[in-house]
């Protein structure tokens, strides 16, 4: 009988334990829906410029770093506490995206993505973190 009820709080705490996790895991978010306007998008800067780096890097430090973590792969410390996942910025299929759907995903945003319009307000600034963020690929 001990061993019974032994086994019986095991089982129920195994259960809960999946029911728990299986709650808290991330959802892959729905495929974005760009705008045409976005997706024919050109940046306004010119690349190879060195201060082009350096900007993007310390905007996306200040501002993305949190949730999509140092190298863009989404493990940023606030990224646990998200119900979507943040995304992988080095992988293909995000770097086979046009620089204007990059543009809207990270400043227009959707859902737990937010805005940037306002805290970016600068537009070189805005195509400097999307050159940024090209650097991730692998």
């Amino acid at each position: 009988m001990k061993n019974s009820v032994k086994l019986l709080t095991l089982f129920i705490a195994a259960i809960a334990f999946v029911a728990i996790n299986t709650a808290m895991t991330q959802k892959e978010g729905e495929p974005w829906v760009i705008p045409a306007k976005y997706k024919s998008m050109k940046s306004t800067i010119k690349a190879g410029d060195p201060s082009i780096n350096t900007t993007g890097k310390e905007l996306y430090n200040q501002h993305c770093r949190s949730c999509h973590g140092t190298k863009g792969l989404g493990d940023g410390p606030k990224a646990r506490n998200l119900k979507t996942s943040t995304g992988d910025f080095s992988s293909k299929a995000f770097q086979d995206q046009a620089d204007g759907e990059i543009y809207y995903q990270s400043f227009v945003g959707r859902d737990e993505m937010p805005n940037f319009e306002k805290k970016i307000a600068d537009e070189g600034d805005r195509w400097a973190v999307v050159y940024y963020i090209r650097t991730m690929k692998k």
